[in-house]
Order: C-alpha cells, then structure tokens, then sequence
C-alpha cells in the first residue's frame, strides 16, 4: 500500500487547528491558498537581521517577543527592506506569539506579498510545541484501508473481509457489549512518528453504520455518546473468511500472523465464519488476548511451556 502525500494549505492548517492554535487572520487572506511544504514550523530569528544561509523558508513562520522588539527598534526605511527580503523568500504563512501587534509595515508587506498573517494568545514556546504537534498530524503518511474499526478495552481492533461477511454486525455486536465505534467500513489511516497508526472516520461517514435489511444508524444517537470515538491507535487485524474458504488454521496460536499497513506490522488474526459461531465474542476474545501479549502474557506460549516441562518430568520421548 502507497502512502498518501499530504497536500497542506495555509487554510487547511487555519481551519483544522484555528481552535486549539487560538489563532485569528489579521491580514494576507489572499494568501490562504498558499502550500506548507514542509511539516513542522520555524522561528526566523536570524532571518530579521539578514542571515538566509539556512533559512527554513517552506515552513510556518512563528514570531516571538524578540523578533518583535526587534523590529520595532528599525528605522522606517531598514524595517521595510528587511520585511520586504522576508516575504520575497516565499513562505507559507506567520503567526504572531503573545497577542503581539504586528508592526503597520508588516501589515503592508504581507497583503502586498499575499501571505496570511495570523495572532495567537499563546506565548511563544507554547505555541511553537502545540503547531508542531498539528503539523506532524497533518504531514503524517496516511492511507485508507476497507474495514471497520472498533476500541475494545483500550485495544484498537480493525475487521477486515470480503463484503458481505458480516463486518458492520459483528461491530454492532461489540457496540451493544460496550465497546465503542471508530469507523465503520472505511478506516482513515495516518502513521504518526513512524511508530504507530491512527485511525480515524472519514468525516461524511463518522458516527454512522450501514445495517443490511435496516439501512444506515447513528451510532451516537441509538446507542448513546459513548459508544463513540473520534479516532484510536490501531493494535490488532481481524480478518472474517468464510469458513469453506479459509485456509489451514493454526490451531495453537503459537505462530503469530502480522498484517503491514504503512511500513508497519501488526498482529493479525484470521477467524473463519461459519452459522452459530459468535464473531462479536471471538473478536472480543482476540482483542483481550492481544491485551495480554502487550502485558507481556502469551496465553499459547505458556501452555506449551507448561507441556513440555509435563513431558520432561514424566519422561516423554520428544
């Protein structure tokens, strides 16, 4: 599976973290459009006084007290020239720290140079932490991956199969124990760090279920608030295959199967369907044993363990 490459504008970034940033637009709107090639954020200090040799030019610009100050210490004609060289370097956007009023000449430039300019609350460290968290959530690898995803006791479980296997009911079945809902057939997958995946709803979806013979149900509003999440990291595969068609099945759980999305493995599980078998409780089942693999408790491992030291103690030829 390919990664999608993010493509990240000014106003996505302003639209997706403008509430928790704080941030309010006080000029370039018609910069808006303008890509953020790179996913982190940058303070140009040195770039003020002139210095451009490692400029971080393709990333959010955040100004601090210092660069204010600095600035405002100008004469008229050096603050526009060094404003002015700023802009020509093509950046994405800047935001002001501390609810700083931007000098009148920045003002100038940036709407001249159609970049937005943003103010935030936040004080400067602060708000530099909390953009980079947003970028690297917005420049994560992501994918999409058909399948249902479900948080079971903490453990975030995706069912995969073949249409018509009975994903949605055996979700359904987990949503009525108590477990809560992620995404229902499609699962919205993001790499965060290269360590893990998190997996979220696409938003026309979310909080929504289709039920052969019923149709489509909020999940929210049937079953209540908490049988929903936004988005979770992604810990086990659950694969439902027709009994008839299912391969030969491990039976001792010995062998661990993984299933790689995004240059990651995780466990994988496969479960044969058939009638009378209880997908809801296996799956449930599943979850909580993969639970106590991460405890460090390997349920198959140790029965073996313990039969072997059966056979050595009653002297079994092995």
């Amino acid at each position: 599976m390919k990664p999608k490459t993010p493509s990240v504008t000014v106003k996505d970034f302003f639209t997706n973290h403008a509430a928790m940033l704080q941030l309010r637009l006080v000029a370039g709107a018609s910069g808006l459009n303008r890509a953020i090639r790179e996913g982190s954020v940058h303070r140009p200090g040195l770039a003020l006084i002139g210095f451009y040799k490692h400029f971080a030019h393709k990333r959010v610009q955040i100004i601090g007290m210092n660069e204010t100050d600095y600035l405002n210490s100008l004469s008229v004609r050096l603050q526009r020239q060094r404003i002015r060289e700023f802009f020509a370097r093509k950046i994405p956007c800047v935001i002001f720290a501390r609810n700083q009023k931007p000098p009148k000449i920045f003002l100038e430039e940036a709407e001249l140079h159609s970049v937005a300019v943003f103010v935030s609350p936040r004080i400067t460290m602060r708000l530099i932490n909390a953009a980079t968290i947003c970028m690297e959530m917005d420049f994560a690898p992501s994918a999409i991956e058909h399948g249902s995803m479900v948080d079971v006791q903490g453990v975030g479980v995706m069912i995969r199969g073949k249409s018509g296997i009975g994903k949605s009911e055996a979700v359904l079945g987990l949503i009525e124990r108590g477990y809560s809902l992620i995404t229902d057939d499609v699962c919205k997958i993001r790499c965060m760090e290269g360590r893990e995946l998190v997996v979220a709803s696409p938003s026309i979806i979310r909080h929504h279920m289709e039920i052969r013979g019923i149709g489509i149900i909020n999940v929210a509003t049937t079953f209540g608030v908490g049988s929903i999440r936004l988005e979770k990291r992604l810990d086990l595969i659950v694969t439902l295959q027709a009994w008839e068609e299912a391969e030969e099945i491990e039976r001792t759980g010995l062998e661990q199967l993984f299933y790689e999305i995004l240059g990651i493995r995780l466990p994988h599980v496969i479960i044969p369907i058939k009638s009378g078998r209880d997908v809801a409780r296996l799956i449930e089942v599943a979850a909580l044993d993969a639970k106590l693999k991460q405890m460090g408790q390997h349920s198959a491992q140790d029965f073996n363990n313990k039969l072997l030291a059966a056979m050595q103690n009653s002297g079994v030829e092995r």
